[in-house]
């Protein structure tokens, strides 16, 4: 554990580094970090930093390739939003891409977790963004390969 970064919650690559405006649950400017998991990838996905579930939320949806600027709206997916004593509210979406079409959902609404615990899986191909405050400085680059529970975004 490192309470003091924000750990990767997939392994897989970097695609997209942005500020968008999230509007599921917070309704304000976010930094978005974007991972694709190939289907080579391990797809265990973990949660970024410790704290407690108070958002768990699946979505029905599409099956768009999940390197797809879009999928992170149209696609099948999960959001699940973490409150952490250090960095506020971090949210992280599970979603499914064209050949991985099934979101397991290990986070429950109340529920205590330690950051690198399993979160749940997203079978082949897929994606897993991040949000996170605006002022969040990003230690990673896209392009760049990450492992969950280990490489540090923030």
């Amino acid at each position: 554990m490192n309470p003091d970064s924000i750990l990767s919650p997939a392994d897989g690559k970097i695609i997209i580094i942005e500020e968008v405006t999230e509007t599921e649950f917070f309704n304000d400017k976010r930094k978005k970090v974007s991972i694709f998991l190939s289907p080579f990838d391990i797809h265990v996905n973990r949660y970024p930093v410790s704290g407690k579930i108070i958002f768990s939320k699946y979505h029905k949806g599409k099956y768009l390739v999940a390197w797809h600027p879009k999928s992170s709206d149209k696609n099948e997916r999960t959001t699940v939003v973490i409150d952490n004593k250090k960095f506020g509210k971090v949210m992280y979406r599970q979603i499914a891409g064209a050949i991985a079409r099934r979101i397991v959902n290990y986070a429950k609404p109340n529920k205590i977790i330690q950051q690198g615990e399993d979160s749940g899986f997203i079978k082949f191909g897929s994606r897993v963004d991040l949000f996170l405050p605006s002022d969040s400085k990003i230690k990673v680059k896209i392009g760049q390969k990450v492992k969950g529970g280990i490489t540090k975004i923030v």
